[in-house]
């Protein structure tokens, strides 16, 4: 009977996940683009995307190779393994509803206080007019935000392999219709295999990345370069952090739901 409860539990909040990973990639159908959007198409220069790819690919390098020991001076992370530890041994001892919803708990509070710093950040350099130099710093919050969300299910992100899941969490945050599908597949393949579906290096994973977001920046990014009215522009770095929050939210825990399912 204890069993059977621990499966019903786990079983139930594993059909939550699901719906919610459908329902995230349903309403990713296609991308829609915005008034705004359209009235600066005209007025961004033609450099600027190229441009903010390199601006991307330079901030990816940088916080993977160097930026980690800073990200972890802005949490805990003792703490927070130990935090998970506790409530792993309780939602082994128990496998009810109320322990296996503990990480997310956490994850869920860690994300609403990173989105808070970005918006700051984003508005703040936006009214001085400063757009370009903004994007280490964005990137910086998301992993930070990421890496935060992995600790909190017990995954680690120093690893190639987990640095390239952390890329296609990104992408796929970013993505629309049968691409976002293609790279859900891929990261759902490593959760359950160890294995990605692309043979893509990480520098690869890293270029895609930094195109995907420079194309759905490109004019928050330009309008944010105008002092006052920036404020607009930096106000979208909380739109997409929000997205890529909810996204890895879904994502690590699904990995963790699916490895509680395996030790059955």
């Amino acid at each position: 009977m204890e069993l059977l409860g621990k499966q019903s539990a786990i079983n139930t909040e594993w059909e939550k996940i699901i719906k919610k990973e459908r329902e995230f990639i349903k309403k990713r159908q296609e991308k829609k683009s915005s008034i705004i959007n359209k009235k600066l198409e005209e007025k961004v220069p033609e450099k600027l995307g190229e441009t903010l790819d390199k601006a991307f690919e330079k901030a990816f390098g940088l916080v993977f190779q160097k930026g980690t020991s800073i990200i972890e001076k802005t949490y805990k992370r003792e703490e927070i393994e130990k935090t998970y530890q506790v409530q792993q041994f309780e939602a082994d001892l128990r496998k009810n509803k109320k322990s296996l919803n503990a990480m997310k708990k956490q994850a869920t509070q860690a994300g609403l206080g990173n989105l808070m710093l970005s918006g700051i950040s984003g508005v703040g350099l936006g009214a001085l007019g400063i757009g370009l130099p903004d994007i280490p710093i964005l990137i910086g919050l998301i992993l930070k935000n990421i890496y935060e969300i992995a600790l909190h299910y017990g995954f680690s992100y120093e690893s190639e392999e987990e640095q390239y899941f952390i890329l296609l969490i990104i992408q796929g945050a970013n993505s629309y219709g049968e691409e976002l599908k293609q790279i859900n597949k891929s990261l759902n393949r490593y959760c359950a295999l160890g294995e990605f579906s692309t043979t893509d290096s990480k520098q690869d994973q890293i270029c895609k990345t930094s195109k995907i977001l420079s194309e759905e920046l490109l004019y928050m990014k330009f309008l944010q370069g105008i002092p006052i009215v920036g404020v607009v522009g930096g106000a979208y770095d909380v739109v997409y952090m929000q997205r890529i929050n909810e996204y890895a939210k879904i994502k690590y825990r699904y990995r963790y739901l699916l490895n509680q399912r395996s030790r059955l």
